[in-house]
């Protein structure tokens, strides 16, 4: 079967697809939206006008605020040649009770699909078995797939492959973290994550990511010793101690993180080639230095960017 053949039942099968968790893709799928991405990217810079969502709306449910995701979502949409409009809870009758089901229900009667950005993932799933149009994860408390999904591009730009790389995630096991080790699990990546004592990522998704790497011949590894998970790590990757809905244990989690920051003395440990990421925001002084983060192997701008296409590539090929 040739490339273009494989693609185009790719393109196929994808078609109409929620976008929740990278669990529910192959590792095949999980390649080709990142193929999608950039190729979507070089149809931008290079100002070519690919409008496969002419006259489609999509309709984004905030829960929770961002500047990333909607700003990426909307601006994509505009692209690809539709439109998009910003729903917040207290735009909908969502913020005063409405059941889920029935938003969703009368949401798919108006819209060709939905991104929703909440906390819990249950409410993302009720929204999706309910929903007859593609649901997008914008972000949940559990899952932040389509930041995991323009990190993996943003690494393959850089260096050229994905399948054997080593990535180092230093800090919360948090829902950046599951998505990456799915992300890594799908694409053949060895994920090494150090996290303190009491905030290592959900076993459940630990061993179901363990579980798709056999497919791929991918390696996990969990640890609470930051030097053993960075030691010739090819991506060093952190995010905030203390994620959205989590600010009130931000002093407890500045004791418990201290010794897990991501600065110059600990990045000597990754080999002297190694990129530099974070989701963003970031916090300087905390979870991450100045020295690191605005530094020579810091990608966190091109990782911002890709948000854009990798989630273009998501809407056209689900839309």
């Amino acid at each position: 079967m040739t490339q273009t053949l494989l693609n185009e039942e790719l393109a196929l099968n994808l078609k109409g697809r929620d976008f929740l968790a990278l669990v529910d893709y192959t590792p095949e799928e999980v390649r080709y939206l990142i193929d999608l991405a950039i190729e979507l990217k070089r149809k931008q810079k290079a100002g070519e006008v690919y409008h496969p969502l002419l006259g489609k709306t999509l309709g984004m449910i905030f829960e929770k605020s961002s500047t990333r995701t909607r700003v990426s979502f909307e601006v994509g949409m505009y692209q690809l040649g539709g439109q998009a409009l910003f729903l917040s809870k207290n735009d909908l009758q969502i913020g005063r009770g409405e059941p889920i089901a029935d938003t969703a229900q009368v949401l798919s009667r108006y819209l060709d699909g939905i991104m929703i950005r909440t906390f819990a993932h249950r409410t993302i799933i009720e929204l999706a078995r309910a929903a007859t149009v593609p649901v997008i994860n914008g972000l949940t408390d559990t899952n932040h797939p389509c930041q995991a999904l323009c990190d993996y591009q943003t690494i393959l730009e850089h260096k050229g492959r994905l399948e054997g790389l080593k990535l180092a995630y230093i800090g919360d096991g948090n829902n950046m973290v599951h998505s990456l080790l799915m992300g890594a699990a799908k694409l053949g990546v060895n994920i090494s994550v150090a996290t303190p004592a009491g905030y290592e990522p959900d076993e459940e998704i630990v061993q179901l990511s363990k579980q798709h790497a056999k497919e791929t011949g991918a390696q996990i590894y969990l640890t609470q010793d930051p030097k053993e998970a960075i030691a010739d790590a090819d991506v060093v990757y952190t995010d905030v101690w203390a994620s959205m809905g989590f600010e009130q244990e931000q002093q407890d989690r500045e004791k418990a993180f201290a010794s897990f920051q991501v600065n110059e003395a600990l990045a000597k440990y990754a080999k002297s080639d190694y990129l530099f990421m974070h989701c963003l925001p970031a916090h300087r002084g905390e979870e991450v230095s100045e020295g690191v983060i605005d530094g020579k192997h810091s990608i966190i701008f091109d990782q911002a960017e890709n948000r854009l296409h990798a989630q273009k590539a998501i809407m056209a090929a689900t839309m």
